[in-house]
């Protein structure tokens, strides 16, 4: 390419920057106000039928096409044919919300009980819809093909592999894009790094199997209960004695299940919980061991055992290659110190799922603001956000969007 030519290229793309900077602060309002409107509707995974309806008849009004996943009639993909051929990129969001009674105070609150968007879902998707509603209006100036990419049910890690499924578009895409908002990043910042970012997440059941009796005659049973609770005590030096003090492992037994009445020695009990590893080799051992742990522990008392698997989310890593389009993105859009250095965490995120065979990048966006009480933790029935980070973030969907479909990665 000649010295013209780059000159050229590079002023079309200081251009286009300038007009989805634009765009932006112009549709920012907006995005605040669809993420109220979701976040009063929350709906549980594989359950989003309402909030698809409504994700469809925002994309009707912009003149996007797009696709429901008649499967379960939740989920859609959306296509924006850029005006140029080129390459094609998906930009995904969850949907989904969380079993959660919401207890802020805030006008637009959750009018559904005993659910709640305590994640952030409903950000995610006004960010995208956000991002298509600027990417729609230059996207004569694109080269190549964006698929809009609005996934249910990322908190059962069960809408990755659904939506993989459907259509085309995962068989077309070059990359793949996504992101969170997060409580651990100020407001304003925005983390994109290569590598691994977050942990492999597996969902774990231990059934117990033991001897009803009588609460006053023990020595005629087998006890669960005490059984369960030396399976707990027995999977903590797991990750304190088995693994190296610099491996990233998780052990966590969330819930307890046993018993019928106080005077009644439980003859069966059930443990649920979740590990987390970044490196599989790790990974496979984990699960080998707490079986092994969690049998034997049984046979000492005189119980049995069974576990039984499920995987949330392989470990999410970013292509290095897309982690620096991300950080140009960022950089060009909003300025270099809006990036900001984030360890990675044991979070999980089915998003992973798209990565086994596709190149991609996650972005965290923060949120955090102690003034607005944008402090609790993700999953908090407290939860709430900065939503002054959710215009900036849908730039950088569409900036993001630009730099790889117009440049040269």
């Amino acid at each position: 390419m000649s010295n013209e030519a780059v000159a050229a290229n590079q002023g079309a793309t200081t251009e286009l920057t300038d007009r989805i900077r634009s765009l932006m602060n112009e549709y920012g309002n907006q995005v605040i106000e669809w993420r109220r409107y979701f976040h009063q509707y929350p709906e549980l995974s594989l359950q989003e039928v309402e909030t698809t309806k409504r994700i469809a008849a925002e994309l009707d009004k912009l003149g996007i096409p797009y696709e429901i996943n008649t499967e379960k009639n939740t989920g859609l993909v959306a296509t924006i044919q850029g005006g140029k051929p080129g390459k094609t990129i998906t930009l995904r969001a969850d949907i989904d919300a969380l079993p959660v009674t919401e207890l802020t105070d805030a006008d637009f609150k959750s009018k559904n009980p005993g659910c709640m968007h305590a994640c952030g879902h409903d950000a995610h998707m006004s960010v995208l819809l956000g991002a298509a509603k600027i990417l729609q209006q230059v996207k004569d100036d694109l080269h190549g093909k964006v698929y809009l990419l609005f996934q249910p049910s990322e908190e059962d890690g069960e809408g990755s592999p659904y939506m993989r499924r459907f259509g085309t578009w995962y068989e077309e895409s070059d990359a793949i894009f996504g992101g969170h908002i997060w409580i651990d990043l100020p407001a304003g910042k925005i983390n994109i790094e290569e590598g691994h970012r977050m942990a492999g997440a597996w969902e774990f059941h231990i059934y117990v199997h033991g001897k009803q009796g009588h609460g006053a005659q023990p020595h005629l049973s087998i006890d669960t209960i005490v059984t369960a609770s030396a399976i707990v005590m027995n999977l903590q030096p797991i990750v304190s004695r088995h693994f190296s003090p610099l491996d990233s492992v998780v052990v966590t037994v969330g819930k307890i299940t046993a018993g019928d009445r106080y005077n009644v020695i439980s003859g069966e009990a059930h443990l649920e919980g979740t590990i987390r590893y970044f490196s599989e080799e790790i990974g496979k051992d984990l699960k080998e061991t707490l079986v092994h742990v969690a049998k034997t522990t049984a046979e000492a008392y005189g119980a049995t055992a069974e576990v039984t698997f499920r995987q949330m989310g392989a470990t999410l890593t970013n292509d290095a290659k897309l982690a620096q389009v991300g950080q140009r993105a960022v950089t060009k859009l909003l300025g270099e110190a809006t990036l900001a250095p984030m360890e990675k965490t044991m979070g999980g995120e089915d998003f992973s799922f798209y990565l086994d065979k596709k190149p991609g990048c996650y972005a965290f966006f923060g949120i955090k603001n102690p003034e607005l009480g944008a402090v609790h933790s993700h999953h908090s029935n407290y939860f709430t956000i900065d939503e002054s980070a959710l215009p900036k973030a849908a730039g950088v969907y569409a900036e993001y969007t630009a730099e790889f479909l117009n440049g040269d990665d």
